[in-house]
């Protein structure tokens, strides 16, 4: 039976390091290390710098991962980018990336390309698409990419740093080819309950205004704060990733025949260190069977999967013939999970 599985990994993170210290030195935030390390683990994140876009960290991110697979970038026959921070409003980075890539080098080569917004959920729902078209037989390589670019669109200041002091900009990738093995993605499943899209949400571009940003009296556009930076209700987040994150490792559990423990390693979305303490804790997993980064880098959203993923690799952490566990939560709410026989 035709499977699909990942053939090859690779990430990218912009070079300059922001410590929770420089929060405070360079952009005179009202906090410090220990209050932002307390209430979400994080000990430093990567800013990329002015000029530097989503699809620039997903191509450097994609050509690793093209390397790793052994793979020209003429090869893959579907691109999907995963983000919730793309290059412009319109059209998607999928097809910046493209470019980026050399791929339309010629009249012969035009690889399709799918954005997915589902945010901290985009990794696993682009995933769950590739992983569709390669078992089909409608595709044999599909390039899945997550990235993000938060530092352009975070309030750095003092009444913003509950958000602003979690997040990260990075990118990983993934290529999904197909094999006759008996190994890959096992399964999938993925959720949502639009009933909460805006108890996480960014509200700049709302198109039930008119126009969708207000001007002032010369016709500037001016947007105020409560539009313009992302709203987050923390508590209610918190209790829904927790109880979501453990019912997806449940679902999938029942649906393999197998227990949180027969599963060799967890990859948990990077969202805040104590949700992913939370989780593991309820499912008794013990810390040897579970990959954080969020230490390093922040919560980088649709780029959290792929990036502990390459980790893993790169680190030894996941070899052949092991069995492993990716399990997100985002805004949405979206959430979803991933059992993959490596």
């Amino acid at each position: 039976m035709r499977q699909a599985h990942i053939v090859g990994t690779g990430s990218y993170l912009p070079p300059r390091v922001v410590t929770n210290d420089d929060l405070t030195r360079v952009y005179g935030i009202a906090s410090d290390d220990r209050w932002i390390r307390t209430r979400t683990g994080v000990e430093q994140r990567r800013f990329a710098d002015e000029g530097v876009g989503t699809a620039e960290l997903g191509a450097h991110a994609a050509r690793a991962a093209l390397d790793d697979a052994g793979l020209d970038a003429r090869q893959i026959d579907q691109i999907v980018f995963c983000t919730l921070s793309p290059d412009k409003a319109f059209p998607g980075s999928g097809v910046y990336l493209q470019a980026m890539l050399g791929i339309p080098d010629d009249e012969a080569t035009f690889t399709p390309c799918l954005d997915v917004r589902a945010q901290c959920s985009g990794f696993l729902y682009g995933l769950h698409h590739a992983t569709a078209v390669v078992r089909a037989g409608m595709a044999e390589r599909v390039l899945v990419v997550g990235a993000e670019v938060h530092s352009a669109a975070l309030d750095l200041t003092t009444r913003g740093r509950t958000v602003a002091s979690l997040f990260g900009d990075g990118a990983g990738a993934v290529v999904v080819g197909a094999t006759d093995d008996d190994r890959g993605v096992r399964d999938i499943v993925l959720g949502a309950d639009g009933r909460h899209a805006d108890d996480l949400s960014q509200g700049v571009w709302d198109m039930r205004r008119r126009p969708f940003v207000p001007l002032d009296a010369e016709g500037n556009g001016r947007i105020p704060p409560e539009q313009l930076w992302a709203t987050m209700h923390g508590q209610l987040v918190f209790k829904h990733a927790v109880q979501r994150m453990v019912d997806v490792v449940n679902d999938l559990c029942r649906r393999n025949r197998c227990a949180p423990l027969d599963i060799d390693l967890f990859l948990f979305h990077q969202a805040n260190l104590r949700i992913v303490h939370a989780v593991q804790n309820l499912l008794e997993l013990p810390d040897d069977r579970v990959l954080n980064n969020i230490q390093r880098y922040g919560n980088t959203t649709a780029a959290t999967i792929p990036l502990l993923l390459d980790e893993a690799v790169r680190t030894g952490r996941l070899t052949r013939g092991m069995r492993v566990a990716t399990v997100v939560f985002g805004s949405g709410f979206t959430w979803g999970g991933a059992l993959l026989d490596w």
